[in-house]
């Protein structure tokens, strides 16, 4: 049982003239700990968006961007960096915006709504992540195939030809893939964020079972 647990049996077992001072003392400690929590769900957003540029600024070698324009795919990759850096750098502020929210917060009720808001802050983040990475991992996908189609000549292009079973089994294999991928994805910011956000919900629910009490 830890230290909340056992100031809230201790507040339940005294007079009816002393809640006023315990209860403060529960709200307070749940206030903080909350404080705490969404201020290392900011901190960590701002290092994952920090080693994100800094992985594609230090993979991005000259190679690279070649390869990447013999694919005709550097305008787009250009795009999709910069497109995500700006989504990313917003759910980098609403975090931020969330963290100063709950500092600022004055009563139980209105902490619960800042532990909602910020639990579906970081639920939107990580759907946004992996909703993006499946949609341009396709994208690569089909345009990297359709630009091998067009660019290679072949003789004989009977081995290359698919038919309906073909696209069905590369289709099923690519979605399997993917989903796999984006599995592992998930399981990450299970551990990143899955975690912060369980003790979130755990003062939600301290905090609704002292509301009522």
């Amino acid at each position: 049982m830890d230290g909340l647990e056992l100031l809230k049996k201790n507040w339940k077992k005294q007079e009816a003239t002393l809640p006023k001072v315990s209860y403060d003392e529960i709200y307070k400690m749940i206030w903080k700990r909350s404080s705490s929590i969404v201020k290392w769900i900011f901190i960590i957003s701002i290092f994952e968006f920090v080693i994100g540029v800094l992985l594609n600024v230090g993979l991005a070698d000259k190679e690279y961007w070649n390869s990447l324009e013999q694919l005709d795919l550097k305008e787009v990759t250009i795009w999709i960096y910069g497109i995500n850096y700006l989504i990313t750098l917003f759910f980098v502020f609403r975090f931020y915006m969330n963290y100063r929210r709950i500092n600022a917060t004055s009563s139980a009720k209105k902490l619960m709504r800042d532990i909602i808001r910020t639990r579906k802050t970081v639920k939107s983040y990580i759907l946004y992540v992996l909703i993006s990475l499946a949609i341009v991992t396709l994208a690569y996908v089909y345009i990297i195939i359709y630009h091998h189609i067009q660019e290679t000549q072949v003789t004989d292009n009977t081995p290359y030809v698919f038919d309906a079973l073909d696209w069905l089994k590369f289709t099923g294999i690519t979605v399997i893939a993917i989903g796999i991928f984006l599995a592992v994805i998930w399981f990450f910011y299970q551990l990143l964020y899955g975690i912060l956000l369980r003790r979130l919900k755990k003062n939600y629910t301290q905090l609704e079972n002292l509301d009522c009490d």
